[in-house]
């Protein structure tokens, strides 16, 4: 089970700031123009040996101030139905504003988790100023932060590690779990209907619609697994950003807790900036990922039309490039099939375990016939190669310098290992440890 944290509260708070602040990123999205910046608005938290997602609320709302409230309900109310603590910033330089007051009375009805924070709090006199947001009935103590300089961060991580449910994973039951992900109208909700064979689409504007994920155990042409459905939002008119910025918390979820990924994307826009923000949730995760390209015959095509563009896709998602890609027409239901195999293909390759002796025979001669390079003058010997008991691959190498040992080398190792082992769709982790 996965843990998710989402930001809110009106705009220009310092909701993004704070953002970037606790996921340690430094690309943030801090413009005041609507919909600037949308591949970061998610982002992992490890603190105090807790895991969880956060997610940023903020950067969306279009339109006058008149329709600034309207806006703002709709994403905490998606943030109050997805999220399992929700973190509510205010800015203390301006003090209680109406938008405030409309944000705090759709929170006082949730019985959710809510943590109040004070942002801007830079100094012994705005430390006073805060109390005055006592005055917004939020249960619990104000966390006075400055997102700018880090001030009171480590706090208000604590109380949010405090409250957080220890993730454990699922019994493996054997049985794969693919997720089917993706932006709006890219066909998800086809495939999930070509698969079952019947319709299950929900086709809605209202955000929230489909409150739970729904798990179907697929058993059909020979195969098994278990298929998580984000397939419950579908453009219909006008996607605006409350649809999009919820099938993100959809994505989110169902991509924690699978297995493998079934990225499509649609053949006319190609990989956008929003597919690879979610290729890049896959990775973070250490889950299998597959590249579907749907809607393959609406594309004007010569010999090397599929050629090119899979040239394309995998200069965009470099270095990573490891991944199956499929081009499909889920309409026509062509290479549906091949498109599962190719999946349950990348399932097993993250389960793949290969034995010591064979990983020692093979990569301390690779190793052999190129050593790392010597840092400082000194010579570094790697003896030792295994594979950890984790769920997804991981190697330990060990070495008698391993802090010498830079990136470089260990992408060169990954490389290797995928040469001589097949864990096409998985990512690898590689750790130097002291022999």
């Amino acid at each position: 089970m996965s843990n998710i944290v989402a930001i809110v509260g009106r705009p220009n708070v310092g909701k993004s700031t704070l953002f970037n602040r606790l996921t340690e990123s430094r690309s943030a999205i801090v413009d005041e123009a609507s919909g600037v910046t949308r591949d970061r608005h998610y982002g992992k938290v490890n603190w105090n040996g807790k895991e969880f997602t956060l997610i940023d609320t903020g950067g969306y709302v279009k339109g006058s101030e008149d329709v600034f409230e309207g806006e703002i309900r709709k994403q905490v109310i998606i943030a109050i139905e997805e999220a399992d603590i929700i973190i509510f910033v205010v800015d203390v330089t301006v003090g209680i504003t109406d938008l405030d007051q409309a944000v705090a009375n759709l929170l006082r009805r949730t019985n959710k988790k809510i943590i109040l924070v004070a942002n801007k709090v830079d100094n012994s006199s705005r430390l006073l100023d805060s109390a005055e947001f006592y005055g917004l009935g939020m249960p619990g103590e104000i966390f006075n932060v400055s997102s700018v300089s880090g001030s009171g961060s480590g706090e208000l991580l604590d109380e949010v590690t405090l409250h957080l449910e220890d993730t454990k994973e699922e019994e493996d039951d054997g049985i794969p779990k693919l997720a089917i992900v993706g932006k709006p109208n890219v066909g998800k909700s086809s495939l999930l209907n070509a698969l079952i064979g019947k319709e299950r689409n929900i086709v809605t504007d209202i955000p929230g619609t489909t409150r739970d994920t729904i798990t179907t155990h697929y058993t059909s042409f020979g195969f098994d697994f278990k298929l998580i459905d984000t397939a419950g939002i579908r453009k219909k008119g006008k996607v605006n950003e409350d649809i999009e910025f919820y099938s993100i918390m959809r994505s989110v979820r169902a991509i924690e807790n699978s297995d493998v990924c079934v990225l499509m994307i649609d053949a006319q826009d190609g990989m956008g900036a929003q597919d690879m923000n979610i290729f890049g949730l896959a990775i973070k995760n250490k889950k299998g990922i597959a590249i579907v390209v749907n809607k393959w015959d609406l594309v004007e095509k010569d010999t090397n039309t599929a050629k090119q563009y899979e040239e394309i896709i995998r200069r965009k998602i470099a270095p990573f490039t490891d991944v199956p890609i499929i081009f499909t027409s889920v309409i026509n239901k062509q290479r549906v099939l091949k498109a599962l195999e190719e999946v349950i293909a990348v399932c097993e390759n993250r389960r793949r375990k290969i034995p010591t002796s064979k990983l020692n025979e093979t990569m301390l001669d690779v190793i052999a016939k190129n050593p790392p390079p010597a840092l400082k003058g000194k010579w570094i010997k790697i003896k030792f190669v295994t594979q950890l008991p984790t769920y997804a691959p991981a190697f330990a190498f060990f070495c008698n310098l391993p802090q010498y040992v830079k990136e470089p080398y260990k992408r060169f190792l990954e490389n290797k290992l995928r040469e001589n082992f097949n864990f096409t769709g998985v990512p690898i982790q590689i750790f130097m440890r002291k022999k």
